[in-house]
């Protein structure tokens, strides 16, 4: 592989114009398509195999005219302080708001007044009126919700206080300046890392090339493949994490070539083929991780994978050809290791050092390397006993999926959702719909009454209303209230009480009783998340480690690879659960209200930084592998490793770690969420498991970690990741140079 990559480097590296030119007709092309694709349909959200799914499925086949899974919004009023809504001037507001409402869109199924629905407090101060759609909240035009908002708007100015609760508001979420900030500060490390501000612009321009053409592919695409907002997202912030490190990886092994005295197409051409080597590992070990992801089989979560996979595909081939070609526009202008421009404060010292071969300081990371190679232990006990400290929250884990009282308490979603559990009681934001099937009944009438009653008996049941049964008098809609809140615990054992009663109910009557709406939903998604874990994560697990073996020859580098790995996120998990959970420092990080962690936040973590982690290990430990191969002790094959790769992977951890931390300055929860996880990850597996934990491993290994059985060796591929096909070439061709100069004499 080493081979074949230093000739694609050497390639791109002469026909820069022709590379470049490719590069960016793809942008151009992927340009025109979002900028022209029409404007994606639906992106709907199903769980097939779920209790929830499959209620949803039997009403849109018996009870289309109900649009179940149609968006709603709850518009709650409350009147001026000595007010009631059943005044006649309020009433009458609130009528004429009703009316707008249903007049305000052709997408309104049906808007019901709260007079007529008896959905009004007590104590008369409250009362809210539910718009259903007929298009789900994906499909909602912006046209509709203008219309939301606008009559809400008209009716605040009367005096009432009047919010809008549900998923027809639901909009793209808002990442902030922190993501421009994030892109600022990978700026400025690259600039500290190459002295040269022309390398470090390298590496940030081709991270946005690649992170356009594939958000822009997605876009494109969005109608015809169904992509949701937040497929993008992940695409943008994997993309460009993955981006900046690689070419960074691939620009800093290519200023070490020219240290060594090489021209600069061959060192192009040799940073592509290790370095490069490495790059196409790294990135397939992301790409298993996030294509794995289809193991869940929840398609939204399965297209957000493939999305983010081929944003990383794109950045790996744009590291290995558009960055040897722009090195070839750039010239001199990128310096050797050791040299900064005259900007920055290099020049003729610089130069002159070099010229008189003046080794080299030592540096940080050559520092850190010996002394974690002196007291291997210690440095493995404080690491695992810290990283277990941080992992103890996870005992107290809660999974669950946001709902409006997770939003920020500026938000109208939010104030409604609190107006209402105020009003009437916190179970009123989540009603459970359940669903019963009376096709096999003999009296559908007295079988729904039957399971009315059952319910109604259940603990934690605030109300049940009175069955609705279609035309047919084959399916019946019973809409039950908890008495807690929709993301509560009470409320999840009453979804599994309803559904336990379900066996009896069947048993007696013929009818099947299924639960659904997006409290179940919620609930459903969870344990299909839960469930698949542990599937999820032997077959990535399992998959890179196999890559791993064949990378590094090793049995016990792999498997140490994916210990570290698991102590990095759980103890990236308990960051999370701290803070999102439990509160701690949640002021800090825009945390308004604490809740139970997205349930789709493990296997997510799982998936994404095991692909990163992975890249570490395999930067830093193929230049120690590299070096062990080249005759080096296993202690200062170690120490070789951190003197060339220490610095850069800090650079790229820092980096990706503010790209990351840019999303925290999300309004959305989920996406505040996934980037304070990643972000803190990183930390964790870069400068703990990888900087620290790694190297201990391997020193107290010594030449054991790179121990292979010999019929295992003899069966795998020789893929030549540390470019020893490159050295034994060149040692053939200075060899062959002294007789290639001779000229026969005549005797």
């Amino acid at each position: 592989m080493a081979t074949f990559l230093y000739k694609l480097g050497r390639l791109a590296f002469r026909r820069r114009h022709f590379v470049a030119l490719i590069w960016v007709a793809l942008l151009t092309l992927a340009g025109v398509g979002a900028a022209s694709a029409p404007t994606a349909a639906s992106s709907s959200f199903s769980i097939p195999g779920t209790e929830a799914q499959k209620a949803f499925d039997l009403l849109d086949e018996r009870v289309p005219e109900a649009k179940a899974d149609g968006a709603s919004a709850r518009v709650v009023f409350k009147a001026p302080d000595g007010e009631k809504v059943t005044d006649p001037a309020n009433k009458a507001e609130i009528q004429k708001t009703v009316t707008a409402l249903k007049s305000g869109s052709d997408e309104v199924a049906r808007a019901d007044s709260p007079f007529q629905a008896k959905t009004v407090s007590k104590d008369g101060s409250t009362a809210y009126a539910s718009v259903s759609y007929k298009v789900t909240s994906m499909e909602l035009t912006e046209e509709s919700r203008d219309a939301l908002e606008k009559t809400t708007d008209e009716a605040r100015d009367s005096g009432l206080t009047v919010e809008v609760g549900g998923d027809a508001l639901q909009a793209m979420p808002e990442t902030g300046a922190t993501e421009i900030i994030g892109i600022a500060i990978a700026a400025v490390v690259l600039v500290i890392t190459f002295g040269s501000l022309i390398a470090a612009g390298l590496p940030l321009l081709t991270a946005l090339i690649g992170v356009g053409i594939g958000v822009s592919s997605i876009t494109a695409l969005a109608s015809a493949l169904d992509l949701g907002t937040t497929t993008s997202t992940l695409a943008m912030m994997i993309g460009l994490a993955v981006g900046i490190d690689y070419a960074l990886f691939i620009v800093s092994r290519y200023r070490g070539e020219l240290a060594d005295g090489r021209d600069r197409e061959d060192a192009a051409g040799r940073a592509v083929g290790t370095a490069g080597s490495a790059v196409v590992f790294a990135g397939l070990t992301v790409v298993i991780a996030l294509v794995g992801l289809a193991v869940v089989n929840i398609p939204m979560l399965t297209k957000m994978g493939f999305a983010a996979a081929g944003t990383v595909v794109i950045a790996v081939l744009i590291a290995l050809t558009l960055i040897p070609a722009l090195l070839g526009y750039a010239g001199k202008k990128v310096k050797p290791t050791g040299e900064k421009s005259k900007v920055l404060g290099g020049g003729r010292k610089a130069k002159a050092a070099a010229a008189e071969g003046v080794a080299p300081k030592d540096n940080l990371g050559t520092r850190w390397a010996r002394f974690v190679v002196r007291r291997p232990l210690t440095v493995l006990l404080i690491g695992v006993i810290g990283l277990g400290a941080a992992a103890l929250p996870v005992s107290s884990l809660e999974l669950g999926l946001p709902d409006d009282g997770a939003q920020p308490t500026s938000t109208t979603q939010r104030k409604a959702y609190d107006l209402v559990s105020d009003g009437f009681g916190p179970g009123f934001n989540g009603p459970l719909m359940t669903v019963a099937d009376l096709k096999g009944t003999d009296d559908p009438k007295a079988a729904a009454g039957e399971i009315t009653k059952t319910i109604s008996g259940l603990d934690d049941v605030l109300s049940v209303a009175p069955p609705m049964i279609n035309k047919a008098g084959d399916t019946a809609i019973i809409s039950v209230v908890p008495s807690s809140k929709p993301s509560g615990i009470e409320t999840e054992n009453l979804v599994h009480s309803i559904r336990d009663a379900g066996t009896d109910i069947k048993s007696d009557t013929g009818a099947s009783v299924m639960v659904t709406g997006s409290t179940a939903m919620n609930i459903d998604v969870s344990q299909k998340l839960n469930d698949a874990l542990l599937p999820y994560l032997a077959l990535v697990v399992g998959l890179a480690f196999l890559l791993l073996i064949v990378v590094f020859r090793s049995i016990l580098v792999p498997l140490k690879a994916a210990l570290g790995f698991l102590l990095s996120v759980l103890a990236a998990l308990g960051a999370v659960v701290a803070v999102f959970q439990w509160g701690w420092l949640g002021s800090l990080f825009g945390v308004e209200q604490t809740g139970p962690i997205m349930s789709m936040m493990p296997i997510f973590m799982v998936g994404v930084v095991f692909g990163l982690a992975m890249d570490y290990e395999v930067f830093l430990v193929t230049r120690m592998r590299e070096a062990y191969v080249h005759g080096e002790r296993p202690g200062q094959a170690i120490v070789t490793g951190f003197r060339h790769g220490a610095r850069v992977v800090s650079a790229a951890a820092v980096i990706m770690m503010a790209v990351f931390a840019g999303f925290i300055g999300s309004s959305e929860q989920m996406v505040k969420m996934i980037g304070f996880g990643l972000a803190i990850a990183v930390f964790f597996d870069a400068f703990i498991v990888r900087m620290a934990l790694v190297p201990a491993v391997l020193a107290l290994l010594g030449k054991k970690a790179w121990w292979l059985p010999k019929w295992l060796d003899r069966a795998l591929p020789n893929v030549d990741v540390e470019g020893e096909g490159l050295r034994t070439a060149a040692e053939k061709d200075a060899a062959q140079e002294p007789d290639a100069d001779r000229e026969p004499v005549r005797v």
